[in-house]
């Protein structure tokens, strides 16, 4: 079973490892492959460790223990808007699971902590149809606006929440 608890020093590197992870499963076919492997995870730790003492918003981790050590295996961060682009107050910077634990229920439980039933919004990758429909189901629609990423190429779309919404069961709005 899984856990949700706020990252910890101790748990730098294990995040980044599950960053870069959720990344290439998520994104293998969206983002260049140059791209993701590319990432390196002594790197990601040192921005994880950036982050965390710059950001006043807790990071939630998702850890699994399997009685010999505790891994990380999803994490969600939300925040102030970033870049000057808001629909909404908050924003979801983050939410990865790895693959193993989709439709576990882990998803909804880090976005629950990281924003509640808050008005939000966020960036999505066009092609990642599984984010997309996961957001949906919890009341994130498409606003309409689009950007390409710097880094990745990709084109990102956004998604908004105006307020209280209780997940569904249903893919499609």
């Amino acid at each position: 079973m899984w856990r949700i608890d706020v990252l910890t020093e101790a748990l730098f590197r294990d995040a980044a490892e599950c960053h870069i992870e959720c990344w290439r499963e998520a994104y293998r076919g969206i983002v260049p492959d140059h791209v993701l492997d590319a990432v390196d995870v002594d790197r990601r730790a040192d921005s994880w460790r950036r982050q965390q003492r710059a950001a006043p918003n807790p990071t939630y981790l998702c850890l699994e223990d399997d009685g010999e050590r505790t891994r990380v295996v999803g994490f969600a961060n939300a925040g102030p808007a970033r870049h000057g682009e808001q629909s909404a107050e908050l924003e979801l910077h983050s939410l990865y699971v790895r693959r193993s634990h989709y439709g576990t229920g882990a998803g909804t439980a880090l976005m629950t902590h990281a924003i509640g039933e808050s008005a939000c919004f966020l960036w999505v990758f066009e092609q990642n149809l599984r984010a997309r429909a996961f957001y949906r189901r919890h009341g994130f629609a498409d606003d309409g606006t689009s950007r390409v990423d710097a880094i990745t190429i990709a084109t990102q779309i956004r998604m908004t929440r105006s307020g209280p919404a209780a997940p569904t069961d249903s893919v499609h709005q």
